[in-house]
């Protein structure tokens, strides 16, 4: 294997993202950072390398341990990443899933087009 390989290819290997065409992305608009500078498609990663991705509403970070071009098992990526994300970063993510969760009484079934326009009428409501 060479020194390095392509940061988005390598993005799409250890399953940070569904397709490499969405890893390709995220580099050109700015969410995929190495020492707090945005990073090309194109540019090379080696091991031991830190990268920032901008999943909204988180952030996480990625060490990088080892390089492939083959898109892995996800039970073979621990081998390949370590996440440094901090806990307190995937806590935003439960709050804002919990925020978005409705409960229904099990049995009731799934709401009705009225039932719908009456959530998102009260949850506009309640956002302002």
């Amino acid at each position: 294997m060479s020194d390095g390989i392509r940061i988005d290819k390598w993005l799409w290997t250890v399953r940070l993202y569904k397709t490499r065409s969405q890893a390709t992305e995220a580099c050109r608009s700015g969410k995929v950072k190495i020492l707090a500078h945005a990073v090309k498609p194109s540019r090379e990663i080696k091991p031991d390398e830190i990268i920032t991705l901008s999943f909204p509403p988180i952030v996480k970070t990625i060490k990088v341990i080892g390089l492939t071009d083959k898109r892995l098992s996800a039970k073979w990526v621990p081998g390949f990443m370590e996440d440094l994300t901090p806990e307190d970063e995937y806590q935003k993510l439960k709050l804002v899933h919990d925020q978005n969760f409705e409960f229904r009484p099990r049995g009731i079934g799934r709401p009705t087009k009225h039932e719908r326009r009456e959530i998102a009428l009260l949850k506009k409501f309640l956002d302002v």
